[in-house]
Order: C-alpha cells, then sequence, then structure tokens
C-alpha cells in the first residue's frame, strides 16, 4: 500500500505479513505459500521478512533462506514494476536477440537481471518464451512482442514508462 505521495505503507505491509503468518503458522507444508504472500506484499524477500517468518514458523533461518534460494519464483532484491524478458532461445538467437537485449540494456543502463534505479524495469533472459515464429521475441510483464530490432524493442518500452 502507499500513501499519496507515493511512500510505502510499512505499518500496512507489517500488518498482512503478520495475518499471513497467523493464517500459514498452523498449515503443514505453509512456507512456501507463506514466502509467496510475503514477496506479494513487499515485491521481493527482504532478509528481515524472512527472519520474522523463520521466528514465526519456529523454523531456522537456513531454512527458509534454502527455500527462497532453491526456487526461482522467489527474490532477494527490489524487482521493477515491469518485468522485461528478452527470449535467448535458439530461433531468437539466430535472428538477433543478443542485439535486442543489447539495445534494451543500454537503454535503461542494466544488464541481466539488472533493475532501473527507479524501480520501473527489471531486465532478464529467459531460455524460451514459446513465440518462435515470432523471433526475436521478448515479454513486458504480460505482454508478447516479436519481430524485434533493437530500435523497436526500446520503443515498445515507452509504452510502459
Amino acid at each position: 500500500m502507499s500513501c499519496q505521495c507515493g511512500h510505502n505503507d510499512d505499518a500496512a505491509k507489517q500488518e498482512a505479513l503478520q495475518k499471513a503468518l497467523d493464517k500459514y503458522k498452523i498449515v503443514k507444508g505453509g512456507l512456501i505459500p507463506l514466502l509467496q504472500e510475503a514477496q506479494e506484499i513487499y515485491g521481493y524477500l527482504p532478509k528481515e521478512v524472512m527472519q520474522q517468518i523463520s521466528r514465526g514458523m519456529g523454523i531456522p533461518f537456513s531454512k527458509t533462506f534454502g527455500v527462497v534460494t532453491f526456487y526461482a519464483q522467489f527474490h532477494l532484491k527490489p524487482r521493477g514494476r515491469n518485468i522485461i524478458r528478452v527470449c535467448q532461445g535458439t530461433a531468437c538467437h539466430v535472428r538477433g536477440a543478443s542485439k535486442v537485449f543489447d539495445g534494451v540494456s543500454k537503454k535503461l543502463g542494466v544488464g541481466k537481471n539488472g533493475t532501473t534505479g527507479d524501480l520501473r524495469y527489471t531486465l532478464e533472459t529467459v531460455a524460451c518464451l514459446g513465440a518462435c515464429g515470432l523471433a526475436p521475441v521478448m515479454m513486458v510483464n504480460d505482454d508478447t512482442h516479436g519481430r524485434l530490432t533493437p530500435d523497436k524493442a526500446v520503443s515498445t518500452l515507452e509504452k510502459y514508462e
């Protein structure tokens, strides 16, 4: 939650986390859904949140951290509001995906798995997006963009500013 000035409402997040903790601490196998809910609240899993979850669940921090680092769905650093995934699969690679990635990377000023300072974008690569006929392809959030050139990829980002 945010106030009108755009600052995060830490008390509301803390309250939401406590509700989730209360819900899952009595559920066998509740750690993963609790971590998912915590990540939904915070956008990622800060160390302090994982420590609070460990205490609340009565499990060692090392177990919580192990689960978080094992599953790719969990993130330890803040991520952008817009997640950009540039396909690096064979069809995309052959049709210039590395140049598309480089163009987007240069425009945003971040590398692979980087997040812009304003938290607007996170740039990732993926093995395949399953849209080989549109290669090279990138996704921004849930939107697929195909037949890209570096310039077309960069101009596509303007829709998300």
